[in-house]
């Protein structure tokens, strides 16, 4: 299973090798920082928290627009080649288990999911040293980071299922944007924690750093999502191969 799964990530890594896509991961969170950063400095008279008001700036429209959209973007490209022509007859006729082939691709969006949060986190510090905040960081952004991982990575099982069965490149891309918005509206309903496009901004704190999470209940509500969208998945892979 392991050799299975290694030979899938190389294959998988071949086919995005020359492709752009991933370049929109580094390339959109910089406009936000910008704006947010901007905004942060034009209301400092209200925004009096120093790195928590700074980054309540940065993560809103990043973490329920932005981000749901980019794993969207990349799920969907994901699946881009095997919708095209007969592609299907190759990918399901390599000599892999179906739950290799598909893990081969949730490995490639998880990697480049979670390379993009490292890079939101980097962009956050260097905005906060830009406006002469000291090194004082949030004694809890470990905790938002690897929190906003695991949240990536149920959204990565979502998108992975929805661009699987849906043919159209941006028909999933607009289904992880409207997603974005579902989840914030969820959240300020105080139902976040049972929509799985929110759990990327929960875990990050999005425009709410102070927030106290029931990391136990977050957790398992990302594995209930992983593993069902999961299944989902290898089943759909299994239809595919009839």
């Amino acid at each position: 299973m392991k050799s299975s799964i290694v030979r899938t990530v190389k294959a998988e890594n071949l086919k995005l090798k020359r492709s752009p896509v991933w370049l929109a991961f580094f390339a959109l969170p910089p406009i936000s920082a910008f704006f947010g950063t901007i905004n942060y400095t034009a209301n400092q008279g209200v925004l009096k928290e120093e790195w928590y008001s700074l980054w309540s700036q940065h993560s809103l429209f990043l973490c329920y627009l932005f981000m749901p959209a980019l794993i969207g973007t990349y799920c969907s490209y994901l699946w881009r080649l095997e919708h095209m022509r007969d592609n299907w007859n190759a990918f399901l006729t390599a000599p892999v288990s179906l739950p290799s082939l598909y893990l081969g691709k949730l490995f490639q969006a998880v990697v480049i999911s979670a390379a993009g949060n490292a890079w939101v986190f980097i962009l956050y510090y260097s905005c906060g040293k830009i406006c002469g905040l000291d090194n004082h960081l949030p004694p809890k952004i470990l905790e938002w980071f690897l929190c906003g991982t695991i949240g990536s990575i149920a959204i990565c099982c979502v998108q992975l299922t929805v661009s699987m069965f849906i043919r159209s490149f941006a028909i999933p891309i607009g289904i992880g944007l409207a997603g974005g918005i579902g989840g914030l509206l969820l959240t300020n309903k105080g139902a976040g924690l049972y929509y799985p496009y929110s759990l990327y901004a929960i875990g990050m704190r999005a425009n709410n750093p102070y927030m106290e999470l029931d990391i136990g209940n977050f957790v398992a509500g990302c594995i209930m999502y992983i593993v069902l969208f999961s299944v989902l998945s290898v089943i759909g892979l299994q239809r595919h191969g009839k």
